[in-house]
């Protein structure tokens, strides 16, 4: 399933190590003060190369997000992102420092977030609760909130794209990738679209992750942002669980079960997990989006406010650790496992 207006692309041409650097080389000759020293590749996407520097005064390390922008298409991606870093500052926002652009490629200085991701925390800290989650979700929902209020969707939330800022157990969550971020489809254009006053501004482009994709999106209606509090409930689940909600090899029976919304609470460590967390996560997985919750409206819900406190203090590191082993070993996850750290396997998105 495609991107309409071509947000989610086909992989450009891969190029190798060597020439991921010699194009970092050429963009170092070109500053005039030679800022950053080039330390190591650490990601690939569409049209983009990211590579970890350390800046050469403050030995402080940053990433720089190099983007191909001689095709159209990746012009069009690098345009949406960057419209996107450059209005954003929030402290569980990923942050850029500074763009250089060249007719070829344009070059994002990113902040450098070292702590891993939400999950790779969740299995490594060996402890885990529903209070634990709940501290983790305040931070996403600040984020997620922070970036409905500018008016952007992200589009891709998903526990790979969710990072801690430093190893430290005090670290902050920040969202990042924002190369399916768009302006548009907030709550109030949304009231504007259903009264038919004045003109809407809501999304129908059909992109994102198959696993955290709304049902909207997949029935190719109309949407607004809250099209990224599904996938929150989706991550609330698998932070929970270790499991997701909606799963299958076929991608059809995938997409039915998603638009029938059917999921479930059984199995391990569910029967242990509060009521009010459940309720926490069928207020996001609902399938009519005017009844979801917004991000203001689920960081005030009873089991965010409270942070679990009145919930179960059982620790599910356990079962969660076990279902991400089972999963990862019949084939059907995106994470293989072991007992200390999570890895994703890198799926594009559709």
């Amino acid at each position: 399933m495609g991107c309409g207006n071509g947000k989610v692309l086909p992989e450009a041409s891969k190029k190798g190590y060597v020439s991921v650097v010699q194009s970092l080389v050429v963009f170092s000759k070109k500053q005039e003060d030679d800022e950053y020293d080039i330390k190591a590749l650490i990601g690939r996407g569409s049209f983009s190369r990211v590579v970890r520097v350390e800046h050469r005064a403050t030995r402080q390390p940053f990433a720089i997000k190099m983007m191909e922008v001689e095709a159209p298409q990746g012009r069009e991606v690098c345009a949406s992102e960057l419209a996107v870093l450059r209005r954003v500052n929030h402290a569980n926002v990923i942050q850029m420092i500074e763009v250089f652009q060249f007719p070829q490629r344009v070059y994002m200085v990113l902040e450098l977030a070292t702590g891993g991701e939400l999950l790779d925390r969740v299995v490594s800290r060996g402890h885990f609760t529903e209070q634990d989650a709940t501290q983790a979700l305040q931070m996403v929902l600040a984020g997620v909130g922070y970036l409905h209020s500018l008016g952007i969707t992200h589009r891709d939330l998903k526990p790979e794209n969710i990072l801690y800022y430093h190893p430290g157990a005090n670290s902050r969550l920040v969202v990042t990738d924002f190369g399916l971020a768009t302006f548009g489809g907030t709550i109030a254009e949304s009231e504007i679209c259903r009264t038919g006053e004045g003109r809407s501004w809501s999304l129908s482009t059909t992109c994102g992750t198959p696993e955290y994709m709304a049902p909207e999106v997949l029935l190719r209606k109309r949407y607004t942002c809250v099209v990224d509090m599904w996938a929150v409930g989706v991550i609330t689940y698998i932070v929970l669980s270790g499991c997701m909600p909606f799963e299958d090899d076929s991608r059809t029976r995938l997409y039915r079960s998603i638009v029938r919304g059917k999921y479930s609470f059984h199995g391990n460590p569910w029967p242990s997990v509060s009521d009010l967390a459940k309720d926490f996560i069928a207020r996001l997985l609902v399938l009519d989006p005017a009844t979801r919750l917004t991000a203001d409206q689920a960081v005030r819900h009873p089991w965010v406010v409270t942070m679990a406190a009145s919930s179960s203090v059982t620790n599910l590191h356990r079962s969660i650790s076990q279902n991400l082993w089972q999963r990862a070993s019949r084939g059907a996850t995106r994470f293989s496992f072991n007992p200390h750290v999570v890895l994703r396997v890198k799926t594009d998105p559709v």
